[in-house]
């Protein structure tokens, strides 16, 4: 599986074996995959896409909202990228969704670990404590099937994701989540003169990512940040950063706005959803519905 996911090109690097020879491994590693049923053979027929796109897990996001956004959840053999300015809900969403995936399939779950790359210092396990005891589940397990790796610099994280694969399959890990995937590579390739290095390793680290999503079959999320776009000059100036090589790499895309006390969530790039906006809030069980939010006021209102 980790021949598969890093490919000829980088085993050759690091081996530094010839090109060819890594190619031929590599091909080795995926024709025992195939006999093996762990992968797809090369040619299928659309059908067969059919069917097993059916066995795709989703986790459910815990708000009616956001699961119609997501067509019923996060995807698994997929990146879904959430992009918005700070403070609009990225980390608290990320969260929620660390406690969600632990739920048994039947509760919207895939009953199942996280491994969460926490690049800002931005993890904070006194959040999931609080989600948890919102959902009802104990926090002390939900704690123990997080593991936390803290990037402290961009080879740093693509090596974190690099040595992946052993963890993914000793904790049964069902989503991995990169908090943020592109922070890192923005503070330390500055000048348009780093430009073209910075591309090619953010590129190199999404690939490595979708690469990772799509052979364990787990889900994937990546924030991102944002910038201004000085020559927009109606409508919202905010883009994400990293350009093409995130936007092509990133299967859903998805900009969070702040609007108030509420969130907006936007469906930008799906290859199947439609381009479509939800609103959501943010309460002590993470993300939330914005009635269960005016409802849980008014109770508290009352009790008062």
């Amino acid at each position: 599986m980790d021949l598969l996911v890093r490919g000829p090109v980088d085993i050759s690097e690091i081996t530094g074996m010839d090109l060819e020879v890594a190619v031929k491994l590599v091909t080795k590693a995926r024709q025992q995959l195939v006999e093996d049923g762990r992968i797809d053979k090369d040619f299928v027929t659309a059908t067969e896409i059919y069917k097993r796109r059916q066995d795709i897990g989703k986790i459910s996001t815990g708000t009616s909202a956001l699961d119609m956004l997501f067509d019923g959840g996060i995807e698994t053999q997929a990146i879904t990228e959430v992009y918005g300015e700070f403070g609009s809900g990225k980390t608290q969403f990320c969260h929620t969704m660390c406690v969600n995936v632990q739920k048994p399939k039947e509760e919207g779950g895939l009953d199942g670990g996280v491994l969460y790359i926490d690049t800002e210092n931005t993890f904070r396990p006194e959040r999931i404590v609080s989600i948890a005891k919102a959902k009802g589940l104990d926090p002390e397990k939900v704690l123990d099937r997080i593991i936390v790796a803290r990037a402290y610099n961009s080879a740093h994280q693509e090596l974190i994701m690099q040595e992946a694969g052993p963890v993914i399959e000793e904790s049964k890990i069902k989503l991995i989540v990169v908090d943020s995937a592109v922070g890192l590579f923005r503070a330390e390739f500055l000048g348009r003169g780093t430009l073209a290095n910075r591309q090619q390793r953010l590129n190199k680290f999404m690939h490595l990512l979708v690469r990772t999503a799509e052979t364990y079959n787990i889900a994937a999320i990546a924030t991102n940040q944002v910038m201004a776009s000085p020559d927009t000059f109606f409508g919202d100036p905010t883009r994400p950063i990293g350009g093409n090589v995130v936007a092509h790499t990133s299967t859903y895309r998805v900009y969070f706005k702040k609007s108030g006390k509420k969130r907006i969530a936007r469906m930008v790039d799906s290859p199947h959803h439609p381009e479509q906006e939800v609103i959501f809030a943010l309460t002590e069980a993470g993300v939330a519905d914005l009635e269960e939010e005016s409802k849980k006021k008014k109770k508290d209102e009352a009790e008062e």
